[in-house]
């Protein structure tokens, strides 16, 4: 774990203090679990997402062989970037 500081306005630090004392715990506990919640999500939410993607490319036809078709986004080609390509 990594020490770090923010700056909150007032009626959000005094929501946070607010809130801590009210379910026992930290304020910085309750600021790590906002984080994580918005920008990792929870455990289940994780598995779900790589559990959608399993078999997204399945049965295509537009785009022949998929193997290949991510072999050939990959490949560089002069000057142009893999965004480049995909734009």
């Amino acid at each position: 774990m990594r020490r770090t500081q923010l700056y909150l306005e007032d009626d959000l630090w005094q929501a946070l203090r607010v809130r801590a004392r009210q379910s026992g715990s930290t304020m910085s506990e309750l600021a790590r679990k906002a984080l994580r919640d918005a920008y990792i999500g929870t455990a289940i939410d994780r598995q779900a997402a790589m559990t959608g993607i399993v078999g997204l490319w399945k049965g295509r036809d537009d785009i022949g062989d998929p193997q290949e078709y991510v072999r050939k986004l990959r490949r560089a080609t002069g000057k142009e970037t893999r965004l480049d390509r995909l734009k």
